[in-house]
């Protein structure tokens, strides 16, 4: 089920990227005092509550005839469009400014629901400035300092009570997949070529796909799949034209009611740094993975192609060094009667679950072979290991001290388990916990 979007906007220069980082819990957004500085839309997961939501910064909403401002509203525009939630942030400093009037006169015609942030509200004093923005029409404002955190708590309960109520869950019988790269890797000619009919509009112009397309079909074993086909994602910081409609918060949304994702690349044009923002966003979601690398036939190769291709992705995506790799051609269908299975294969390891008793036998195994590491003289005790979640398969290590546990032997621990048990195309969870 696809998360709610929250679009923050406002005019340059309000804290707009302040208040995004400051709800995402990280720093994301480039924060600088210039106006302009956020071109590009943002995007990030965020929760409060118990509610999950995708939060999209975006560019100032101007007016005036300054550099990037026609790219930034359109980019603002966009991210209104797709959010089901509007945050529009202003500033208590400057009062309500006629900028500030033409963006409620924007916000008026999305027609979604719109909480008003006054930001900068930094002391008692300035909270009684608030009152002017009243005059913008959206209610009662909300003051908060982004820099402090103050208020913040009262804007996302503001914000979540405007999500839409929770929609029945999916069929969980059916296997559903998604098909997210670059445009032009060529994924509508394989989602073509894997259903056998032309379901998809193929082109050689990028981003031809606008939105995701949903197709079901029964594979010959007679498993039931759910196929999700979206738009290329772009590169971050172009702006979209005008009826680009789709964004990568689209994809992302795919990839939320995704079990297993089909990273597409392009053999032709080797991995670009796009191809690991893409991969990335699916392996943050805990989703299974599978690299598909199409237009295998159309490479000119040797004797070495293979395998510098598999030493090239092994060397950028490190990360998902679980994933299998397929080499296919949507063209000349090669190897394409392998996906449908790999892909049960890899949502089926979604969804292991291992038996305590024989997951602390492994746990056991694994300190024999490798005793745990010590610190300024304490050694890590590790009292046992439970799976308590699925999708992705996440475990819970009690120990003595947290502290004590190194990422490499969390690395160790996890390898471990894959030697044991196959979890192939599925990344793994360990939470490390103090025995109480």
């Amino acid at each position: 089920m696809a998360k709610p979007v929250v679009a923050i906007v406002g005019r340059p220069n309000v804290g707009k990227s302040t208040v995004f980082n400051r709800i995402a819990g990280q720093r994301v957004s480039i924060v600088d005092d210039a106006p302009g500085v956020t071109r590009d839309r943002i995007y990030t997961h965020a929760e409060w509550v118990g509610h999950q939501f995708n939060l999209i910064d975006t560019g100032g909403i101007e007016i005036d005839d300054q550099p990037f401002i026609e790219q930034i509203r359109e980019q603002a525009e966009i991210a209104i469009d797709e959010a089901d939630v509007i945050v529009f942030v202003t500033s208590v400093r400057e009062s309500v400014t006629d900028a500030d009037e033409n963006i409620a006169q924007i916000l008026y015609r999305a027609k979604k629901p719109v909480v008003l942030a006054v930001n900068k509200v930094d002391n008692q004093e300035l909270r009684q400035d608030i009152y002017d923005f009243y005059a913008l029409g959206f209610g009662e404002p909300i003051g908060i300092s982004g820099v402090h955190g103050i208020g913040v708590g009262d804007l996302l309960d503001a914000i979540v009570a405007h999500f839409p109520a929770d929609e029945q869950p999916e069929d969980d019988s059916r296997i559903r997949f998604s098909l997210i790269g670059r445009p032009n890797v060529g994924k509508s000619s394989l989602v073509n070529a894997i259903l056998g009919e032309n379901r998809v509009i193929v082109s050689s112009v990028a981003g031809t796909t606008r939105d995701a397309v949903d197709t079901q079909f029964v594979s010959a074993t007679g498993t039931e799949f759910n196929m999700i086909d979206t738009a290329g994602l772009r590169k971050r910081g172009r702006a979209y034209e005008n009826a680009e409609k789709y964004s990568v918060l689209r994809a992302m949304s795919a990839i939320d009611r995704s079990n297993v994702i089909l990273v597409v690349l392009n053999a032709e044009e080797g991995i670009r740094e796009q191809d690991k923002h893409i991969a990335g966003y699916a392996h943050d979601a805990g989703k299974g993975i599978i690299i598909v690398v199409n237009k295998w036939d159309a490479l000119k190769k040797n004797n070495h192609s293979l395998s510098d291709f598999k030493g090239a992705i092994k060397t950028h995506f490190a990360y998902l060094d679980y994933a299998p790799v397929l080499f296919v051609s949507a063209k000349t269908q090669q190897r394409l009667a392998q996906i449908p299975p790999l892909i049960e294969q890899v949502s089926a390891n979604q969804n292991y679950r291992v038996k305590s008793s024989v997951l602390n036998n492994v746990l056991l195994d694994a300190i024999a072979a490798n005793p745990t590491p010590s610190s300024s003289g304490k050694r890590l005790r590790i009292y046992y290991m439970t799976q308590v979640a699925v999708k992705p398969p996440t475990f819970i290590v009690f120990v003595n001290e947290p502290d004590l546990m190194h990422f490499s032997y969390q690395r160790f621990l996890e390898n471990q388990l894959r030697q044991a048990f196959d979890f192939t195309g599925t990344p793994l969870r360990l939470i490390v916990r103090r025995r109480k």
